[in-house]
This record gives structure tokens, C-alpha cells and sequence, in this order.
């Protein structure tokens, strides 16, 4: 939960009015802007601190930068307020719509919800606690690379390359149709949510899967110490678990498993089991056909 007490001076408010140009708010505080348009230019709210917008358009580049406790209700970003919040802490934003790319970097103590982001290209890189209520992530490559302490809830996302370097994330009731996403991760736990790419989970530590459909091709290879709970398996998603140390119970049937290191697998059926002379040691992990029930 994000603090703001505003309590300690009065806001000043602005209504109805554009501002365009260079630095037009510079070191502006306490400040609530209703009905306003940032127009074509540079840093509009920069330096600031206990800034209030709604209903806002931004339109011009880099409109919130250093800006410290910060509230972001009912605005539209358009495709020129590239790299618009940098470096700012402690903002909550809402029902917001963006269409400009890299946005959210360098950040502490984000929360978003019921936002819209049609251009996700190198969005969230670096944020240090980050809370998502039903957002949606459209196009661009690497969103939330080098995130760290991260809870999801709700997250569509059709971006490529997500999740890359992060750390300490929760995930809930999420789409996310990607490639190469959760690569190099470390301490991810995911529910109830489907992943559709290839090359899912490489190289990851201490990724965790709950009631998760999984697809694509060669999934959570290289992976340390992974865990997944009831989990299914798309009918095309082959090759998975290669030199992987693992805990696995999948149900259904996966269409292929090669080379795991180490650990157990559990399922209702395998398409194939690939055990060459390519595997790595330990290479003791367990394969087990469930037992079906008469």
C-alpha cells in the first residue's frame, strides 16, 4: 500500500488548461491537475513531489520524471509520451490507457490496475516492488526486465520476451503468450494461468507452476529446482525438462520429456521419453506413469 498524506498542504489545482514546451510544471508539489493536456514537448511534471492527474492527456516525451508520491487516474498517454515515467517512486495508476513505449524504469512502489498498454516495448525495466491488477500488455519485446518483488493478478499479454531477470514474483489468473518469457528468473510462483511459448522457464531457480496449461515448444529446460502442480501440457509441447532438476505432477499426457537431470516426473502418459547419451548426470530423475484407477 503506497502512502499519501496531502493532509500537510492544502493541493493546488489546476483545471482546463494545456501546457506545452520545455519543463512547463518543473518542481511543481502538492499539486492536482484535473482536465489537463501535456502537450508536445519535454519533462511537463519533473522534480516533483505529491502530484495528483486525472482525466490528463500526455502527449509530449518524458512527462513524469523524478516525481515522488504520485496518483495517475483516468489519463491517456499517446504514442509521442515515449519513456514517460522514469525514476519515480511511490505512484498508484488506474484506468488509464497508454500507447507510447518504455514506460515505468528505475522505480520503487508501482501499482497499477485496469490499465491498457498498446505498446509494452521495453516497458517496466528495474522496478523494485511492483503490484498488477488486470492489465494488458500489447506488442513491443522485454517487458519487465530486472523486475524485482512483483504481484500479478489478472495480466494479458501478447508481449515477447517477458519476465526476463526478474525475481520474487507472484502470478495469478493470467494469459501470457509469448517467447523466451521467466528466462534467468529467480524465486517465481505462478497460478492458475496459461503460458503459451516457446522456450519457456530456461535457466530459471526456484520457478514454481500451480494449475498452469503449459505450450510451446521445449519448455522449462535448465531450470533449478522446479516445481509443477497439476499441471497440463499443450498435445504440441515437446522436448521438455532437458537438464532440468525437477519435482514435477503433470496431468494428462506430455508428448515428449528429454534428458532431465534429476528429480521425479509424474503423469498420465508420455509421448515419447528421450534418454541419450547426451544427458547430464546426475541423470537419475524418476519417470512415473500414474497408476489409473479401475
Amino acid at each position: 500500500m503506497l502512502l499519501f498524506n496531502h493532509n500537510l498542504k492544502p493541493m493546488n489545482i489546476i483545471q482546463h488548461q494545456s501546457f506545452g514546451g520545455e519543463r512547463p510544471l518543473f518542481e511543481s508539489h502538492h499539486l492536482r491537475l484535473e482536465d489537463v493536456t501535456i502537450t508536445e514537448g519535454e519533462s511537463g511534471l519533473k522534480e516533483c513531489s505529491d502530484i495528483e492527474c486525472d482525466h490528463c492527456r500526455f502527449e509530449g516525451k518524458y512527462p513524469l520524471w523524478h516525481v515522488d508520491r504520485s496518483l495517475i487516474t483516468n489519463c491517456y498517454f499517446a504514442p509521442g509520451s515515449r519513456s514517460a515515467i522514469w525514476y519515480s517512486n511511490d505512484m498508484r495508476m488506474s484506468n488509464c490507457i497508454i500507447d507510447g513505449p518504455k514506460f515505468f524504469r528505475e522505480m520503487r512502489n508501482l501499482e497499477l490496475s485496469e490499465v491498457t498498454i498498446n505498446d509494452a516495448d521495453e516497458t517496466f525495466w528495474n522496478v523494485d516492488g511492483l503490484t498488477i491488477e488486470n492489465v494488458s500488455l500489447h506488442g513491443g519485446t522485454y517487458p519487465f526486465m530486472g523486475c524485482r518483488n512483483i504481484r500479478v493478478n489478472g495480466l494479458i499479454s501478447d508481449s515477447r520476451y517477458v519476465f526476463q531477470y526478474v525475481k520474487n514474483v507472484e502470478i495469478h489468473n493470467s494469459k501470457i503468450i509469448t517467447k523466451d518469457a521467466f528466462w534467468e528468473v529467480e524465486n517465481v510462483t505462478i497460478y492458475n494461468s496459461l503460458l503459451d511459448g516457446e522456450y519457456l522457464g530456461w535457466h530459471s531457480k526456484n520457478l514454481r507452476l500451480v494449475n498452469c496449461h503449459i505450450a510451446g515448444e521445449q519448455p522449462l529446460c535448465y531450470a533449478h529446482d522446479l516445481v509443477l502442480e497439476n499441471c497440463t501440457f499443450d498435445e504440441e509441447c515437446d522436448r521438455a525438462f532437458e537438464y532440468s532438476t525437477l519435482k514435477a505432477d503433470i496431468l494428462g499426457t506430455i508428448k515428449s520429456v528429454k534428458n532431465p537431470a534429476s528429480g521425479i516426473i509424474v503423469a498420465d502418459g508420455y509421448g515419447e521419453i528421450i534418454l541419450d547419451e547426451n544427458i547430464k548426470g546426475p541423470a537419475d530423475c524418476q519417470i512415473i506413469t500414474r497408476a489409473k484407477q479401475s
